[in-house]
């Protein structure tokens, strides 16, 4: 057990570095449409958890949504606010306030608390119960929300 949790710290480690990495060889509206197609899926994904928690729940389901909600969460997306990515660029639209980029330690506090609710959800929803998934999806969604009433503007 020891050594899967090490080979996927060492793992996850590569996968940031790599992000940053190829985050910057994109132009700005490149990373703007990227983080806000990560976003999206992000958004799906909690779509099918909130329906599965109002409906019949299949534990299945919910799990698979949380854990692409945690591997998007984990996947190093704070590279793709480069410079640049602060203001429209032609018919690409960027809903971030620039606000964020003028408060980084507090944006990564927000991001801290983010991934680990997801990682929490993602936890939880394994172990199947109802419950706990209602809890811990709540939780994630307040971090969502914590972001996105400093830094995201009105559509």
């Amino acid at each position: 057990m020891k050594r899967m949790l090490a080979s996927s710290a060492v793992g996850l480690a590569a996968v940031v570095l790599a992000s940053a990495a190829f985050a910057s060889d994109l132009k700005p509206e490149e990373q703007i449409q990227i983080r806000q197609a990560g976003y999206s899926f992000m958004g799906w994904n909690m779509g099918k958890i909130k329906a599965n928690l109002q409906g019949e729940y299949n534990a299945d389901q919910v799990s698979a949504a949380a854990n692409t909600i945690a591997a998007i969460a984990n996947s190093g997306m704070g590279a793709l606010y480069g410079p640049g990515t602060d203001k429209d660029i032609g018919d690409v639209k960027t809903y971030v306030k620039p606000e964020l980029f003028e408060n980084m330690e507090d944006v990564g506090r927000l991001a801290h608390d983010f991934v680990a609710a997801a990682d929490n959800l993602a936890s939880v929803a394994d172990g199947g119960d109802k419950a706990a998934v209602k809890s811990a999806f709540g939780d994630l969604g307040a971090a969502c929300k914590a972001c996105h009433k400093k830094y995201r503007a009105d559509d």
